[in-house]
């Protein structure tokens, strides 16, 4: 057997680049034959690491566990760890660790960009004018307005919600937050903690960056949006399956929510027949919140220097299963 650790790498780069991002550490790179969950699986026999998909297209079932007995380390090239069975994992002692707080920044800035968009209506007012329109006075017959003085709802904080009170703040928005563990003000970027309910009805703009999780899936249901004040907005950067599309829809085409703005979504790519894409109150974006060079070089960053501690025998960081950080090569 080659000393090297065999990495199996889902992420949808090709082998070669994935080759060179891993040159100085041991190990010999791989990706599955096919973008397939039959091809992950006919792979994993071999595999003492996994990197993880970002896309989500490419996971990792309890199913598929069954067939990777060496491995040993997963890591997640992002926040959300939704695409991989994390308790399956935790059970066979396999550690995943994701990349807390390298897009924190990136996803902040869509956040607070989005929200500009869609109070002032920047897409629909250029979809208008490009057309031959000049929707001057019907701007603001639509509502909407400033941040400033807005009362700012954050669902989850995390590194991004951190980074989203701090700047909502900035802005002059008054800004609250609920997610399942209470933080001093001064740890969550000024903003102060509210009961779900509670910080439901104060949010005339609420922003959505709580990881997908059994506890927040289906979070932001019909009944729940209907505890929005009339007029508000959502900004959603979390997990598509934290909010309830459908009911969303209904909210707004009932007039009690005014806008919002997506970045993920239940299924994605978005299907070309969804009714999000015929809205025009809603601004898309493609997954795309986390997106920038410099988010990306500390994703990668993030991820060579786990592999390498792994390959080490270095405590690896932001495990989020529970298990010690120490990776035991698997014979």
């Amino acid at each position: 057997m080659t000393d090297d650790w065999q990495l199996l790498a889902l992420a949808p780069l090709d082998q070669s680049l994935l080759q060179a991002l891993f040159a100085d550490l041991p190990v010999a790179v791989s990706v599955p034959a096919e973008r397939t969950p039959a091809a992950v699986r006919a792979a994993l026999p071999a595999a003492d690491l996994l990197l993880g998909d970002w896309s989500g297209a490419l996971g990792l079932t309890a199913e598929q566990l069954d067939a990777a007995p060496r491995l040993a380390f997963v890591q997640q090239p992002s926040v959300g760890v939704d695409s991989l069975d994390v308790d399956a994992l935790a059970a066979a002692g396999v550690p995943v660790a994701n990349t807390a707080g390298a897009n924190a920044v990136s996803v902040a800035e869509w956040c607070v960009g989005a929200s500009y968009a869609v109070l002032r209506w920047l897409g629909w007012a250029d979809a208008q004018t490009r057309a031959g329109g000049w929707p001057q006075m019907e701007i603001a017959q639509r509502g909407g307005g400033e941040i400033t003085g807005r009362r700012v709802g954050i669902i989850g904080m995390g590194p991004i919600g951190v980074e989203c009170a701090r700047r909502f703040a900035a802005l002059g928005a008054d800004v609250a937050y609920w997610s399942r563990r209470q933080r001093p003000a001064a740890d969550a970027g000024g903003a102060r903690w509210l009961e779900l309910d509670e910080l439901l009805a104060h949010s005339q703009l609420l922003v959505v960056v709580v990881a997908l999780a059994p506890q927040t899936r289906g979070l932001l249901s019909a009944d729940r949006l209907s505890r929005l004040p009339a007029g508000a907005f959502v900004v959603n950067a979390a997990r598509g399956g934290v909010l309830d599309e459908t009911a969303l829809l209904d909210a707004l085409g009932s007039g009690h929510l005014a806008g919002a703005a997506l970045d993920v979504y239940a299924v994605e790519p978005l299907p070309a027949d969804s009714p999000l894409r015929t809205d025009d109150r809603v601004l898309l974006s493609p997954h795309a919140a986390g997106a920038t060079r410099e988010a990306q070089g500390r994703v990668i960053g993030a991820v060579i220097d786990n592999m390498r501690r792994a390959v080490a025998g270095e405590p690896v960081v932001n495990v989020v299963n529970g298990l010690a950080p120490v990776i035991s090569r698997r014979r």
